[in-house]
């Protein structure tokens, strides 16, 4: 009887052992960065929820897979999930400088259906399921080395910057500012400081001090713009395999780690600027017409960038208006 017991006890540990569905996941920042732990914190707040049922495997981060190449390699199933800026794979879906643009958070987009339609052109052009908005709500500053020269308006001038492009915001920064920037990505950046390859750079309000680029630059201009748009993807077969109860699971705590990591992050704000003005870090402030002709420029540049692309695409771009509306709230 002992032996049929125990028999039976095995047999039920292995069926659930079976029946516990797992996925892989790797993130694009180092590990040490603020953005890559609210990851790894919604990563064990799955797995707590869903012992017995879904398990998501840490794999890595872009030491594993580089991180530009991440989003081709969910796409293509060889890792099922990736945390990443929509920006990395903007070619693909340019709808994401929606996000960019944003002056909403995630909850809010959630809640009025535009984190449902940007999933939707996820699963259409690259087969992805966009399974959410994490650490929205926090915006980008300009930082440089040297003070920031105004011209006679107010206006930024950034004739001799060396300033570090990226995917986020060239349109910006080419297109308004007339910048000539040299991209760098972000593992490379402290090095380029270093080097004086560059001596200003575009960064969200949070993550600096991880970054260790305060150890160069020592201005920070407002007003800030943009919005991060950071985000979970799935491959959509993989999403598709899952059990109705794992779906559910990822999807519920996905909901609350937008609204939990868009509060949390907001405390980070202030105390990376109250640390950062203790060190020395000086903030230069545009005004009036140049401060409003600024966030203006950020804002129209980009999305002439995100029009352009879509209507390139044989999807067109019927949903632009749309992802505009659903994305900002011109009362704000």
């Amino acid at each position: 009887m002992n032996k049929i017991l125990m028999t039976a006890s095995f047999l039920a540990l292995a069926s659930t052992a079976l029946a516990e569905e797992r996925i892989s996941a790797v993130h694009a920042f180092p590990e040490t960065l603020i953005y890559t732990q609210s990851f790894l914190s919604f990563v064990d707040k799955v797995n707590a929820a869903g012992e017995g049922v879904i398990q998501i495997d840490v794999r890595g981060g872009p030491e594993a897979i580089g991180m530009f190449q991440q989003p081709d390699a969910v796409r293509d199933g060889v890792v099922d999930m990736v945390y990443t800026p929509g920006s990395f794979y903007g070619g693909t879906v340019p709808e994401k400088d929606a996000l960019v643009t944003s002056n909403l958070a995630a909850p809010q987009a959630r809640e009025n259906g535009g984190t449902d339609l940007i999933d939707q052109i996820h699963q259409q052009k690259m087969g992805v399921k966009y399974l959410g908005w994490f650490d929205s709500g926090v915006c980008y500053n300009l930082w440089t080395r040297e003070k920031p020269e105004l011209d006679a308006d107010g206006n930024l001038d950034v004739s001799g910057l060396k300033l570090r492009g990226n995917a986020v915001y060239n349109a910006f920064f080419t297109d308004y500012l007339g910048a000539q920037v040299i991209d760098l990505p972000t593992t490379d950046v402290y090095s380029g400081l270093e080097r004086g390859v560059v001596d200003a750079t575009g960064w969200t309000q949070i993550g600096l001090i991880d970054l260790k680029w305060n150890e160069f630059l020592n201005y920070r201009i407002e007003p800030c713009f943009f919005s991060t748009d950071l985000g979970v993807i799935v491959n959509l077969d993989k999403w598709e395999s899952l059990s109705d109860e794992a779906r559910q699971i990822l999807t519920d705590v996905a909901i609350a780690h937008e609204a939990e990591s868009a509060a949390a992050l907001g405390g980070k704000r202030d105390q990376d600027f109250a640390a950062l003005e203790e060190q020395g870090m000086q903030v230069v402030t545009l005004e009036g017409d140049a401060a409003e002709a600024y966030l203006n420029a950020a804002r129209e540049k980009t999305l002439a960038r995100m029009k352009g692309l879509m209507a390139d695409h044989p999807a067109g771009d019927g949903n632009y208006d749309a992802l505009v509306d659903l994305f900002y709230d011109a009362d704000m």
